[in-house]
């Protein structure tokens, strides 16, 4: 049952702009106790965040167990990702929009309950096939967290608010698919691979009762889209001719497959080229996690300054293209260096914490109108490139950390082009002001 909706009195208090916790206490005015709402808000939000990127590749360490479990060959176990990130593309699609028609909670619960049944049936999986449908459905069902965790966001804050919270979001969806394979090798160190799904099953179901005690209904009904499905999905279509718009969904889509690239790659260019251990690729790669927060705790504070989006987004891209730009030519001219290598790359992710909470935060306010479609076209571009783009490094052998560097580099160079081309950030669209 979808819990009562805000009072228009408290909408306003809470997408006025301005931070609430900042206010002094008024005489009969619950303001801690709505600071603390919106704090639980936020953590249960990240945490729908987290379980996406954690359902992705904490499995992946055990592929090779569930070849031989299974009986399969290692390219059916790799469909089993495919098939994943396939529902979570189409299940972001269908939720979003579906959202500004029915509302955002019973759709949250909806897709905590059927990630539950999902991981079950991925952990007693018989054979490869039934993972793998298993898998696609588990993906549709986790979407939900993943699209409705922006559109929540965006109904709820405005102004310097949104982006400091999109700030927490992105910080999570930077670090997760780095901690969740480490994650998922603590447990098949003492566990089969069967358990990773089953303790995704148990986060399914703590997220679950967080829904219900934390998350509000925070799309009223007089605020849905009315006319029936087809003009609910018409909606997204209007965003899609959007040239500004479709810009910074571009930008997020080319950064995401460089972070795609940098994940899928990074071990094999610090550990067989480079000769380190898994030890201290897991330190590198921490570091690196390390560099991604701090941006992001950057980002929040100089928001809070009454520095542009827009600026913030131009730096964080322009940084993160030199980064890999200088990957690219310290290998074709120094060659392959640990120092230059970990350089680059720790200022390439550094720079991703700018880039993700502005972007997220300006085109969700370009489409606040239906925000939960708004959601739908930026986390289904952003994971179908980073899922393309992935397995590319491999495609070309593993004599040189070259591939790697290149694709990271054309990728943030699309990325470039569609911030000056499409977005042209000097107009100012979707700034805090403009919400």
């Amino acid at each position: 049952m979808v819990s009562p909706s805000p009072s228009p009195t408290a909408l306003a208090h809470h997408t006025d702009g301005h931070d609430a916790s900042t206010d002094a206490p008024r005489a009969g005015a619950p303001a801690p106790a709505a600071e603390r709402s919106s704090k639980s808000l936020i953590v249960v939000l990240g945490a729908l965040t987290a379980v996406t990127p954690l359902a992705i590749d904490m499995y992946v360490p055990g592929f090779p167990s569930m070849g031989k479990s299974l009986g399969t060959s290692s390219s059916a176990v790799q469909l089993t990702m495919t098939a994943f990130l396939a529902g979570l593309v189409a299940g972001q699609l269908l939720i979003g929009p579906l959202s500004d028609r029915l509302g955002r909670r019973r759709l949250l619960i909806g897709g905590a309950a059927g990630f539950i049944l999902l991981s079950v049936a991925c952990a007693l999986a018989p054979n490869v096939g039934l993972l793998t449908a298993a898998r696609f459905l588990q993906g549709v069902s986790g979407a939900a967290g993943t699209v409705l965790a922006r559109a929540v966001l965006t109904d709820r804050f405005q102004g310097a608010e949104l982006p400091r919270h999109f700030a927490v979001l992105s910080q999570i969806l930077g670090v997760a698919p780095i901690a969740a394979p480490v994650l998922g090798g603590a447990v098949l160190s003492v566990a089969g691979w069967r358990t990773v799904f089953a303790l995704l099953a148990v986060l399914g179901v703590l997220l679950l009762l967080a829904v219900v005690r934390a998350v509000p209904e925070t799309l009223p009904p007089e605020r849905r889209q009315s006319g029936g499905l087809t003009s609910t999905f018409r909606a997204m279509g209007t965003l899609l001719t959007r040239r500004t718009f479709m810009g910074y969904v571009l930008v997020l889509a080319f950064v995401s497959a460089t972070l795609f690239t940098y994940i899928s790659g990074s071990s094999f260019v610090f550990e067989h080229l480079h000769g380190v251990s898994s030890t201290t690729y897991s330190l590198i790669f921490a570091t690196n996690a390390v560099g991604m927060l701090v941006s992001g705790s950057v980002f929040a504070r100089l928001v809070r300054r009454g520095v542009r989006l827009n600026t913030l987004l131009t730096a964080g891209v322009s940084l993160a293209a030199l980064g890999t730009l200088a990957q690219v030519l310290l290998v074709l001219t120094a060659g392959e260096t640990l120092a230059g290598t970990w350089a680059s790359l720790f200022v390439t992710v550094a720079a991703i914490g700018l880039i993700l909470p502005a972007v997220m935060s300006i085109a969700q306010t370009l489409g606040r109108r239906s925000p939960g479609a708004a959601s739908a076209v930026l986390g289904g571009l952003q994971f179908l490139c980073g899922a393309l783009a992935s397995p590319l490094v491999g495609l070309f052998g593993e004599g040189s950390s070259l591939p790697m560097a290149v694709i990271m580099l054309l990728a943030m160079a699309a990325a470039a082009v569609a911030l000056t081309a499409l977005a042209r950030p000097w107009r100012r669209e979707g700034e805090p002001s403009d919400g």
